[in-house]
């Protein structure tokens, strides 16, 4: 069972990781953590969320808190509940990404601040293993059914400023981005790619960070006359893009894009990842903003806008968090962002993102390690001592005209690499070669 509690959330294989027993403790381990009286729950479409959903919640009322039971959603519509009922936390159940056989469980406490393992999720499993859960609340708990997509509409339209009407091909890999663009899509003409919700995912993986995924979403959009593709993951609170001639669009990319046009309005800070390319940095100081960089995982990057009151922020993995959506993931807004943009400059997307597009990255590279890949990272910073090195998360180093960086999967023996090059292609592939050569030795 411990395999199951993530750095960033609790995931396994359905029935034989993550049970209906397992889950009814894991309620009433949350509330005994977090003592809270009002919970929202929702869930992905897999045929197994519904039984998780309901042994969490008798978990959950069994120490007397009230569930707010919104139904099918996707995970920025969970995080939007939160905050706008008033609740006490939440928890969607999902697998995100993940193969149709895995379910877990995305926690938070009050206004969609996140639950990690640093900052609950060890407590939770530590509860779960001792058995050390409140005693069952002389009443009850209720569970109340609450449609909060209305809300979460009219939440978001206000953002929509379209000088005409755009036309989009979405591929909503049959998962929750049906439901999460329904905040926008009688606005736009679109062309719908697995458009009915089947939580077996039966035409591809949900996960618009493998281009493989991508492929059906290009060839419609290269047959003509659409503004830009998106692709939502499963629970859609990541989102990819492909502009107007079917090219992909590094999610970084449009991190810096969507700031440029957030900073038009509102100067302040904006975060990126610190795999992000150079450019992003550059573009938001550009535009007038305050560039922050953070460690990768969304609890940090929430947790570091809310100290900074940051009003925007994204992910090289595709979220992109809005502080004006209780500082979490919107995938709505950041859709509607490029909307907006492309409608009003008047110019196709790819002629918008042609600057960015001028260092050569090598995206993220695993490797599996023998050894312990910590002693790696020590290696590393040994080898290249004489660049700036800094350990925000995992090893960076940068040097006038190229940087790298290397972190520990927190689940398995890999190590990923980020490298860049301002200079050349050539100096990026030669440095790459150098860099993995030292990882894989």
């Amino acid at each position: 069972m411990s395999g199951i509690f993530k750095a960033y959330d609790i995931r396994g294989i359905y029935g034989q990781d993550l049970t209906e027993a397992i889950a009814y403790d894991i309620g009433r381990a949350y509330v005994t953590l977090t003592h809270a009286k009002k919970v929202v729950l929702g869930r992905d479409c897999r045929p197994h969320s519904v039984p998780l959903q309901e042994a969490l919640a008798r978990g959950i009322t069994e120490l007397g808190a009230d569930v707010i039971d919104i139904g099918l959603c996707s995970t920025p519509m969970n995080y939007y509940a939160n905050g706008s009922l008033g609740a006490d936390g939440s928890v969607m159940i999902t697998a995100s990404h993940n193969p149709a056989e895995w379910n877990g469980f995305k926690l938070c406490r009050a206004q969609a601040v996140p639950i990690s393992g640093a900052t609950g999720i060890a407590d939770i499993e530590r509860i779960v293993a001792d058995r050390a859960f409140d005693p069952p609340a002389a009443t009850p708990g209720t569970v109340t059914a609450h449609d909060i997509l209305p809300a979460y509409r009219a939440h978001i339209r206000p953002v929509m400023a379209f000088a005409r009407k755009p036309r989009l091909a979405i591929d909503y890999a049959n998962g929750m981005g049906i439901v999460e663009a329904k905040t926008f899509v009688d606005a736009i003409d679109q062309t719908a790619l697995y458009g009915d919700i089947d939580g077996s995912f039966p035409n591809h993986e949900a996960n618009p960070l493998h281009h493989a995924t991508l492929a059906k979403l290009q060839e419609t959009i290269r047959q003509g006359g659409y503004d830009f593709g998106v692709a939502f993951d499963g629970d859609a609170d990541r989102a990819g893009f492909v502009d107007e001639k079917g090219d992909i669009i590094p999610m970084d990319l449009v991190t810096a894009l969507i700031a440029q046009d957030v900073l038009k309005r509102e100067k302040g800070v904006i975060f990126y990842d610190l795999r992000s390319s150079r450019v992003v940095k550059e573009t938001i100081k550009a535009a007038g903003g305050t560039p922050m960089m953070s460690r990768v995982g969304h609890a940090f990057i929430k947790a570091q806008m809310r100290e900074h009151n940051a009003i925007f922020a994204g992910e090289l993995s595709g979220h992109y968090y809005f502080r004006d959506n209780y500082v979490a993931e919107s995938s709505s807004m950041a859709a509607i962002a490029l909307c907006n943009i492309v409608t009003q400059s008047g110019k196709p997307l790819s002629e918008l993102i042609a600057p960015l597009r001028k260092y050569w990255c090598s995206g993220e590279i695993n490797s599996k390690v023998a050894c312990d890949p910590k002693e790696i990272l020590a290696k590393l910073k040994a080898k290249y001592a004489d660049g700036h090195v800094f350990e925000l998360d995992g090893v960076s180093v940068e040097y006038p005209t190229w940087w790298f960086n290397v972190r520990c999967s927190n689940t398995e023996p890999l190590v990923r690499l980020n490298l860049e090059s301002t200079k050349s292609r050539e100096e990026m592939e030669a440095r790459r070669d150098e860099v993995l050569a030292l990882i894989r030795q």
